[in-house]
């Protein structure tokens, strides 16, 4: 067997430093596309989506138009919103459901969709979606619900956007749906063998948030999760400082029974404890 010369085992590595810094370089450009999955389709009218909904806008700092939709309560008025940020995908019909659970029970709604969700201009990024967020607090600031009787509900990405809404605009209240302890955490689980922690630009911490904050928080999550692992969540409800309630359901991320009458009962019970 020939022995490599210093030559040779020099241009192996300058190789084998050329593929990882490519493909580091390729995730670094692409890392969004592997975190934001919108559905750009535009979508119905919120009359013909939720009873009593109707269409609003939300207009960012950055000169962004959005749409959202606002549903009225249709149960007893607890004279409270509930201001929803959603997930990486889909857009705010998925959850027009779970809109009428909340509104049922007195809580009036607004579902939001991030820039680039929905047919809303933009791309989405973490600073972009704050911006986002906070155009919700003042469009219901607008239709008489200020922060102070609004609760703040975040599900799985959008547990991270609500964190850091919380910082500030401090609400009455704060629901955690799948949490997770900062974005990285979950990259990191699903990609072991990728540096993710130092590739990541958005960061979403949520427990660095909530650790200090003196909002009351409910944390629900499933007994197995496929996306946000459990024990993520977990470490939330545990860490958080002010914690409400916790609530385990019986399912994965996705499953119906994480966005049905259970977690709407939740919401009802935060919000009669803040109200």
């Amino acid at each position: 067997m020939t022995t490599p010369t210093p030559r040779t085992l020099a241009r192996g590595l300058l190789v084998v430093v050329l593929v990882v810094g490519t493909g580091v370089a390729v995730l670094w450009a692409l890392q969004r596309q592997l975190i934001y999955f919108p559905d750009t389709a535009p979508v119905p009218a919120a009359a013909d989506a939720v009873t009593g909904g109707r269409d609003v806008t939300l207009r960012t700092e950055d000169g962004l138009e959005l749409g959202a939709w606002f549903v009225p309560p249709s149960g007893q008025d607890t004279t409270m919103a509930v201001l929803f940020a959603p997930g990486n995908g889909g857009n705010r019909a998925g959850r027009a459901e779970l809109a009428e659970e909340l509104t049922r029970r007195g809580l009036a709604v607004l579902l939001m969709d991030y820039r680039g969700y929905g047919g809303n201009p933009g791309t989405p990024g973490e600073e972009g979606l704050a911006a986002d967020a906070d155009a919700a607090v003042e469009a219901l600031r607008d239709l008489g619900y200020p922060p102070e009787r609004t609760i703040f509900f975040g599900e799985s990405l959008g547990t991270g956007v609500v964190a850091a809404l919380q910082t500030r605009t401090t609400p009455a209240g704060v629901v955690l749906r799948s949490p997770f302890t900062e974005l990285s955490d979950v990259g990191a689980h699903h990609y072991p063998w990728l540096p993710v922690r130092w590739l990541l630009r958005d960061r979403f911490p949520v427990v660095e948030h909530l650790a200090v904050s003196e909002v009351p928080v409910t944390v629900i999550h499933g007994d197995r999760d496929s996306v946000v692992p459990t024990s993520l969540s977990v470490r939330v409800a545990d860490e958080t400082r002010v914690l409400a309630e916790r609530l385990v359901l019986t399912g994965d991320h996705n499953d119906p029974v994480m966005f049905g009458p259970e977690v709407a009962d939740a919401v009802l019970r935060l919000a009669e404890r803040v109200g």
